[in-house]
Parts: C-alpha cells; sequence; structure tokens
C-alpha cells in the first residue's frame, strides 16, 4: 500500500513537472508562438521533453509504458526509467488481429463516420493530432491521425517543417497516440501497421525508441500476411531505417518474402520500392529476377516512373541496359518536364551505373542549350561537371557558356573557376568564338584568386590551362616559386597525382612556349620487340602491310616521358615508307615520322573521336617534336576484320589527313 502510494506521489509531482509542456494549446497560437521565437529548437534536444517521450506516465491499468528499447536507455536514469521486463512484454501480450481480408476492403474509410470527414478538413499535422486528442474512440483513428499528420507534414517546405515538427513532438496528442500505438501494435490492420511505421520513422521519432523497435517486431511477425501495397510502404521504410538487429532481421525476412511472390507483383512503383530497400546487398539472382519482373511492365512504363527507375537501379547497384534504354526513350519523350535537380540525378546515376547512352545525354544537352537563358550560370555550370564525369562533350553549350562568362565574369569565385577549367580542360573544348578573351577572362580570375588558393588547386588550375595549351605565366611563376622551396609536398595518396601534374606543367612550358623550335634530330628508344597483347593485331597488319618488321618501329619512347605504340617513316614526297634502319642517319627534314596511338575509348570525348584533354595535348607536343600523329581507338580496330584492318591502316598511311597539322592553341605568356 505504501507503495502504491509513493507511485501515485511521484506521479502527481511528474504531472506537475509537465504541466507546461501538457497544457493544451490550439495550433494556430503554438505556430505563432513558435514562429515569434524566430528560431529553431530541435525538440528532442529539450531534456524535459525527451524524459517525456521515453518515458511515458504510467497508465490507468498500471503498466508503465516507455519507448526505450534493447534495455538500454539512452536518455533517463533512476526510477523514472526503471520499467521490468515483465512489465514491457506484457504490454504486448495481446491477441493477434486476423487479418486475412483484402487490403482495399479493410482499409476502406467510413465515410459516414465524422471522425474521418473531419479528418480530410485538416490542413497542418497539428490539426489532425488535436482532432485525435477530442474524438479519437479506436485505433483506426489514431491511426489514421498520424498518416494525415505525416501527409499534411511532408508537403510543407523546409523551413516550415522544422518548425511543424517542433509543435508534433510537443503536442499532448502525440504523446497519448504513441502510448496508444504501442498497446495496440499487435491489434492494428496490416495497413495500419506498416503505415503508422512509416509515418513514425519520416517525422523523425527515433529509432532506439520501444515504439518503433516494437512496431518493427510486430512486421516480422505479420510478415506473411502482408500484401504487395503493404510490403512496398515496408520495404520504402526501412530504406531510410539504420540498420539494427531488428531492422536486418525484417529487411532479410523481407528479400525471402520478396523471392516467393516476385512473379506476382505487376505494380512498377512496387518494384522500385522493393529495389532501394533491398539495395545493393541483394543477391545477383534476385536483382535479375527484379529486371525481368520489371520489363514485363515496361509497356506501362510512366514518365514518373522512368526518372525514378534511375534511382532505384542506381540504390541496387544494377545497371540493366534494357531498362534503362526504355526509360532513357522515355524521359527523351518527355525532357521538358524535367526539373533541374533530375538532370544532374539522370546524369550522375550514369555514371555510377556505367551507363553510357549518347542519345540521351545529346538531348538533355540540347534541352538545356535551347533553355539556357532560363537556368543560372552556377545551374549550367553543375550540369557541364556532370557531363564532364562522363567523358561526354555537349559542344554547343560548352560555346554558350564561354559567352556567358566573357559577358559576366563576376560570379566565377574559386570553386566555380576550378570547376571550369576542370570541364574546358578534360574535355578538350577551345570555344570557336572569342577563345582568346575567353582564357584572358579566366586568367584574369585565376589572378584574383591567388592570394586565397591552396596549392593543389593552384596546381590544378594552372595544369588544366597547360593542357588547352595557355601558359598563366603569374600563377605559372608562383607555382614554380613554391615548388623550387618543396612548398608542394603532400601525402602520399596525392603525391603520385600531382608528380604528374607538375611534370605535365613543366614540359608545357617548353613545348608550347612560342620561342621553342623543332628539334633537327629526336633521340628515340625503341623499348622492346614485344608488344602488348592489345596491339598483337595492329603489328601483323603493319606487317601484312609493310612486308617487313624493319619498316616500323614499336613501343618507342621519347623525351619527356611520351611514349608512341608504332613509328612509321617516309619520304618528303609521301609515296614510300623508309627502312628504319635507312633513315638513321638522315635528318629529319628529308623524312616523314608518323607515330601510331592506339588509345582505348574512354581517351576520347563520349561517341566522337575528338580526343580528351590528355591525349589531346600528347598529340600536340608530338607535333612539335615532328611526329604526324595518328590517333586510332583500339576498341573499333580489334573488332575489325584482318583484311579490314590492313586496309585502314593502309587509308591512314598514305592519306593527306594524316599530315596535317591541327590547328594551333590558344598561348600566352603574358
Amino acid at each position: 500500500m505504501n507503495n502504491k502510494i509513493s507511485y501515485l506521489l511521484n506521479t502527481v509531482r511528474c504531472v506537475h513537472r509537465y504541466s507546461s509542456v501538457l497544457t493544451f494549446k490550439s495550433s494556430a497560437t503554438t505556430r505563432k508562438h513558435i514562429l515569434w521565437i524566430g528560431r529553431y529548437r530541435d525538440p528532442l534536444g529539450n531534456v524535459n521533453f525527451r524524459k517525456l517521450l521515453l518515458n511515458i506516465l504510467p497508465s490507468l491499468h498500471g503498466s508503465s509504458l516507455r519507448f526505450v528499447s534493447q534495455k538500454t536507455d539512452v536518455y533517463s536514469t533512476g526510477a523514472e526509467a526503471l520499467v521490468s521486463e515483465k512489465a514491457s512484454q506484457s504490454s504486448l501480450e495481446v491477441e493477434k488481429f486476423e487479418d486475412s481480408g483484402s487490403f482495399k476492403a479493410k482499409h476502406a474509410v467510413d465515410h459516414s463516420d465524422p471522425f474521418f470527414t473531419s479528418l480530410q478538413k485538416c490542413s497542418c499535422p497539428c490539426d489532425a493530432l488535436d482532432l485525435a486528442a477530442e474524438a479519437a474512440v479506436s485505433i483506426k483513428h489514431y491511426t489514421n491521425s498520424l498518416t494525415m499528420a505525416w501527409r499534411l507534414y511532408k508537403n510543407l517546405s523546409e523551413e516550415q517543417q522544422r518548425y511543424e515538427k517542433q509543435l508534433i513532438f510537443e503536442h499532448p496528442a502525440f504523446v497519448k497516440l504513441c502510448q496508444q500505438l504501442l498497446r495496440d501494435a499487435r491489434r492494428m490492420t496490416r495497413g495500419d501497421l506498416v503505415f503508422s511505421l512509416h509515418a513514425l520513422v519520416n517525422l523523425g521519432v527515433p529509432q532506439n525508441t520501444l515504439l518503433l523497435q516494437t512496431l518493427v517486431r510486430v512486421c516480422q511477425e505479420r510478415l506473411n500476411q502482408l500484401d504487395n501495397r503493404c510490403i512496398s510502404v515496408l520495404a520504402t521504410t526501412l530504406a531510410g531505417m539504420d540498420k539494427d538487429k531488428n531492422v536486418s532481421a525484417l529487411q532479410a525476412g523481407l528479400q525471402l518474402l520478396v523471392e516467393q511472390r516476385i512473379s506476382s507483383i505487376r505494380d512498377i512503383f512496387i518494384l522500385q520500392n522493393l529495389m532501394k530497400c533491398l539495395g545493393k546487398d541483394a543477391p545477383v539472382f534476385l536483382k535479375k529476377k527484379l529486371e525481368m519482373a520489371v520489363l514485363r511492365e515496361t509497356d506501362g512504363l510512366t514518365f514518373p516512373n522512368a526518372l525514378r527507375m534511375f534511382l532505384a537501379l542506381a540504390a541496387m547497384n544494377y545497371c540493366s541496359l534494357p531498362i534503362l534504354n526504355a526509360c532513357g526513350k522515355k524521359i527523351q519523350e518527355n525532357i521538358h518536364d524535367i526539373p533541374f535537380r533530375q538532370l544532374i540525378l539522370i546524369l550522375e546515376v550514369c555514371h555510377t551505373l556505367q551507363y553510357r547512352n549518347v542519345k540521351l545525354f545529346s538531348a538533355l544537352a540540347d534541352y538545356v542549350n535551347s533553355t539556357a537563358y532560363l537556368w543560372d550560370k552556377r545551374q549550367i555550370i553543375l550540369f557541364l561537371s556532370a557531363c564532364e564525369t562522363l567523358g561526354f562533350q555537349p559542344t554547343e553549350l560548352l560555346d554558350i557558356f564561354a559567352e556567358k562568362v566573357t559577358e559576366d565574369p563576376d560570379f566565377l569565385n574559386l570553386k566555380n573557376l576550378l570547376t571550369v577549367l576542370r570541364v574546358y580542360s578534360r574535355l578538350n573544348h577551345v570555344p570557336r568564338v572569342q577563345k582568346h578573351l575567353f582564357f584572358e577572362i579566366l586568367h584574369s580570375c585565376l589572378n584574383k584568386c591567388l592570394p586565397q588558393i591552396s596549392n593543389t588547386e593552384l596546381l590544378k588550375a594552372v595544369y588544366s590551362l597547360g593542357i588547352l595549351g595557355y601558359l598563366p605565366q603569374r600563377a605559372l611563376d608562383e607555382l614554380l616559386q613554391k615548388d623550387s622551396k618543396d612548398e608542394l609536398i603532400l601525402p602520399d595518396d596525392l603525391k603520385e597525382q600531382n608528380t604528374m601534374m607538375l611534370r605535365c606543367v613543366k614540359t608545357c612550358m617548353e613545348l608550347d612556349s612560342p620561342s621553342f623550335t623543332k628539334p633537327a634530330f629526336v633521340l628515340t628508344e625503341n623499348m622492346s620487340s614485344l608488344v602488348s597483347l592489345n596491339l598483337k593485331k595492329a603489328q601483323e597488319a603493319l606487317i601484312e602491310l609493310l612486308g617487313d618488321e624493319n619498316m616500323f618501329l614499336q613501343n618507342v619512347q621519347l623525351p619527356y616521358r611520351y611514349h608512341i605504340d608504332f613509328e612509321i617513316r617516309m619520304d618528303s614526297d609521301r609515296k614510300k615508307v623508309l627502312p628504319v634502319t635507312a633513315t638513321d642517319d638522315h635528318p629529319d627534314s628529308h623524312v616523314q615520322r608518323l607515330a601510331f596511338l592506339f588509345a582505348p575509348v574512354s581517351a576520347f570525348c563520349l561517341g566522337t573521336t575528338h580526343p580528351q584533354g590528355k591525349l589531346a595535348m600528347k598529340k600536340r607536343h608530338l607535333n612539335k617534336l615532328g611526329y604526324h600523329v595518328i590517333l586510332i581507338q583500339n576498341k573499333k580496330f580489334q573488332e575489325m576484320k584482318n583484311e579490314d584492318a590492313v586496309e585502314f591502316l593502309k587509308r591512314k598511311i598514305y592519306s593527306e589527313d594524316a599530315f596535317s597539322f591541327p590547328e594551333a592553341t590558344v598561348q600566352n605568356n603574358n
């Protein structure tokens, strides 16, 4: 008896202590008060509120209900936090609710019930909670109030959500609602169960609370009773939860259930949710089953589903060409309806999945190009940067953006400048109009940033301009000064890359200088008579074409650490191929040198024969050394028949195009 009286007194003290929190206020009044404060306060950061949430007041039945699970109370200590294992389990020991009927029948709202009519009129989350406090009499009322609160909450702006979340968590009806959900977790219909879990997780209720852990465990027990729609909602919820024992167990069970039911799922939206939930760790055979299930439904693919499918495949880290091609086609048909952020996400997913679709990329670039006047310059930079990671060159957009830079360069801060330099250098793009002015503006912006630029950023900027054949003298002098003082020494993970960039810069200083003249002789070294397997076909074709191995060199090492795959020497009239030994004693003015570079597809801009930055720089420098460079995409060459390969090389050797030097690049030493 004394214990009961003591318990009652403690309860009264708790009620008095939290009276300020539990005092009822209208939603409108509370919202005005919060907005008047002018700053956001995390409700979970309030110690009193955390205790209130984690240690719900004793119920009338005498069983203490608490929200902390796994035998660990991370917030509260002392008598308020003590709940016996027996009491915790007693709240769960209720008879199972049979839910074998159809989902739609069980979740059809009774329109004659005035509660649901009033619920549809709610305009903010707290209105739904107010209604629950005033009129809810069943678990169906509570779960629908919670779901409505979440639906109204997710439609708010980010700033509004921050304030509304505080109001929700401090609303007295929310605590009562959580109590009711915990009591009746096993009595809920399957729909109410998964939608309640989904709403609580997305509202930000901590995952380690007893309420969430209880709902997760009940979902485990009733997993086989869930229909496809409930499975979809549960999959979406699990995808947003951190991994713990209960979540991992539920996810594993869900995976087994999906394996059994995959053939019966016809809704592409449900399939997408499952793909996101199962993620990268799903076994390959299950990924293939999901792929086949999606392919069965591609005839009814909608534009929003096509966009979401890219994200679903990325979440699963699975590149399905048939699905991506179908989605890409649907996106091209509705390209004018794509928000800018979705454009970037599509390109990022393509990079993640290593999916290359030139038609899709071209359509996206043409759309941005045609609406460039609508976009902010920083948005265009983001789009160009995403294209650069794919190795795709949107030529017209690059030219238009260069014009925007020359018209208004003030937006180019250091971050934007480095991005622009990286994009144009890697894609090897020199604007067709006002190219000198474009480089001068970039040079001027770089000079303004020199006082604040880091050593690594300075090296990257100079390296990017060097690739394009432009020498920014002031930045170059500062870079060399830092190098002479050993100030460019960096951690081991960056040392190799930066050493390579610095070596390229020094090579550009020498070979791209206006004072550099073509040497009379170029010292070469034949590294080995052996060639790699991917060049074996080219070697055999040259032997068949020229008749002898002595008619060409292979694995040739040149000054400045440049390497060429094959070298052929011809007379000055370009009519005859000369033996290598017969030309060693002749000056280069009487000999034409051909350098064959068999490069991978990745060294060219996507879908073109336009070389990317490093390969273009190498070609330019070999031209300076007196070579006529012939670039060949090795993959396409390997796909040729032997006779076609011989004929291809013959055309390259005797074609006049092989001896035309490229247009001079922009250079500046001022």
